[in-house]
């Protein structure tokens, strides 16, 4: 399939005609074409296709549908009846009245274009150099990011529904791809227990019985590694994805003993959640845990605008695996807005995106003053008298002095348990023995001296600074803006279905959110262009009759 690229031109006049008629408030997308004018072009896709073959549908149009189609929830048999049957989406896409669209399937293959050329950023990007031209999305100001959880599109399975499944659809996948050969290599037994799904049948209740079942799925897996792997075997069995899938699962969930019995692995042997397997059908899903709520996916990160005199407009979306912690997207945001020229002058976080570092880094780097409630001092010198904080730093001299006037030089360089750089520093044990308040400032009764851990000194000071300003009226009046965020999740759940992945793996479910974020945004710019008001935060009426202060 090939693309001849095409002007696109103006709107029919009979599909203007019939348009103001049909609409004469507008529409969204009546709306975003009058006041942003074409978004895509087929040049701008000219990548995604060869030069020779057979004409495809205009793949600027196709990305205006995607967009259009994430904005109103549709499936893709919805939105390809939308091109055929609206007259508002026709004159958005510049359409005869008279043109029948194209088949539903056509929006998956562009979809798969866009994956393999990772072009959905494209169309985010599009959407904001439309609103940048607009004047309605500018550098600077502020903004807020938050993070949510995405649910994959697979059934959740317990440890033994998994290695079940896994090894039933290694057998489905031979049975469709060599039968002869399964069949002269199945056991009879496996067509009973593996013939149907896991959770179709009663699983035993007991421990005991559970670890036998596993035990004997797991005996039966390897014994079908072992045929496929076997000299006689065709060589292209163990090229299969289930394959690879299979032996995967296996060193995961099992070991073998020393006279080479299949053994359940104990839970706590098993691989960390961000290697861990947890469907057969989609390998890149790791599962996770957030507080109170426990997942099978990924997780994305939204960042939005948020000045009084322009649209909240989402200028970065980020989807990782489920268990990538929010600190370390932080950074990741920054690069991706100073890309696009995009950095504001303040960014509003939670507690998760913050460290020492992270402020530092922003600060220093990109010129983003980060504000966000700091974590406290969790060591066991955290509370009474003798604090870290009670410790006075003099990093010209490398020395520190405790609050009784003794002063130490023990001062040293060093790497954290994490591979950070710290500063180690120890107080003279003939100094500290002695003092009479020595069990008020060690916490460990047998150590006979102080220690203190210090970030390197921008770290250290950007951290105090910190502590010492978030607990003012003023930090949290300012900080209160990020709470607008949670509902751009909202919106984003509720209305585009941004919690429940529409596909398999993360490649297609980061598309799924570029073309999220781009609808809402076309959705946030008919809102400010149409002047209807910003809805006003609900509150219970008992939070209304709160008293001030």
């Amino acid at each position: 399939m090939s693309m001849q690229p095409g002007a696109p031109g103006d709107v029919p006049a009979e599909t203007v005609r019939v348009a103001r008629a049909a609409f004469p408030k507008g529409s969204l997308a009546i709306r975003v074409r009058d006041e942003l004018g074409v978004l895509f072009t087929d040049e701008q896709f000219a990548d995604l296709f060869p030069s020779r073959g057979k004409p495809a549908w205009s793949p600027g149009r196709l990305a205006l549908v995607s967009v259009l189609q994430f904005a109103e929830g549709l499936a893709d048999r919805q939105a390809a009846q939308a091109v055929r049957a609206r007259i508002d989406w026709k004159y958005a896409l510049n359409m005869e009245l008279t043109d029948p669209g194209f088949d539903y399937s056509v929006l998956s293959e562009f979809r798969g274009r866009l994956v393999a050329a990772e072009a959905g950023q494209l169309i985010f990007d599009r959407v904001l150099d439309a609103a940048r031209a607009a004047g309605l999305l500018r550098s600077g100001g502020r903004a807020r990011t938050d993070s949510t959880h995405v649910l994959a599109s697979i059934r959740s399975l317990n440890r033994l529904e998994f290695v079940i499944e896994t090894l039933r659809a290694a057998l489905n996948a031979r049975a469709a791809a060599a039968p002869a050969w399964l069949t002269d290599h199945a056991e009879p037994a496996w067509f009973e227990r593996y013939a149907s799904r896991a959770e179709d049948y009663w699983l035993p209740q007991g421990r005991g019985k559970r670890a036998e079942l596993a035990e004997q799925s797991g005996a039966d897996g390897m014994r079908l590694l072992h045929d496929v792997f076997a000299p006689s075997s065709p060589a292209w069995l163990r090229e299969l994805p289930s394959v690879r899938i299979l032996r995967e699962a296996w060193v995961q969930q099992y070991w073998l003993d020393a006279e080479g019995q299949v053994r359940w692995r104990y839970p706590k042997d098993c691989p960390p959640g961000a290697k861990r397997l947890v469907s057969p059908y989609d390998t890149e899903v790791r599962y996770s845990i957030k507080r109170d709520i426990k997942w099978d996916g990924f997780k994305v990160h939204l960042t939005e605008t948020c000045t009084p005199d322009t649209p909240n407009l989402l200028t970065h979306v980020l989807t990782t695996d489920s268990t990538v912690p929010d600190i370390k997207a932080t950074d990741t945001i920054h690069d991706g807005l100073a890309a696009r020229d995009l950095l504001p002058d303040e960014h509003l976080l939670d507690t998760g995106y913050l460290d020492g570092s992270r402020i530092v880094t922003a600060l220093q780097r990109y010129g983003v003053t980060l504000t966000g409630p700091v974590t406290g001092n969790t060591t066991a010198q955290a509370a009474g008298a003798y604090t870290q904080e009670a410790f006075a730093v003099d990093w010209g001299h490398r020395t520190v002095t405790c609050p009784n006037g003794i002063t130490t030089g023990q001062w040293r360089e060093a790497l954290s348990h994490r591979g950070t750089p710290v500063v180690r520093v120890k107080f003279s044990a003939t100094d500290c023995r002695p003092c009479r308040v020595r069990a008020e400032c060690v916490s460990s009764t047998a150590a006979m001296r102080r220690e203190i851990t210090l970030r390197p000194r921008p770290e250290h000071e950007a951290i105090q600074h910190a502590r010492a300003i978030q607990n003012t009226p003023a930090w949290r009046e300012r900080y209160a803006a990020r709470a607008g965020v949670e509902g751009t999740i909202s919106q984003a759940v509720q209305t585009v279905g941004l919690r429940k992945c529409r596909y398999h793996g993360l490649a297609k479910t980061r598309l799924q959110h570029q073309l999220t974020a781009a609808a809402i945004n076309l959705a946030r710019i008919d809102t400010w262009t149409a002047d209807r008001p910003r809805a006003r935060t609900r509150i219970s009426h008992l939070a209304a009759l709160r008293p001030a202060g």
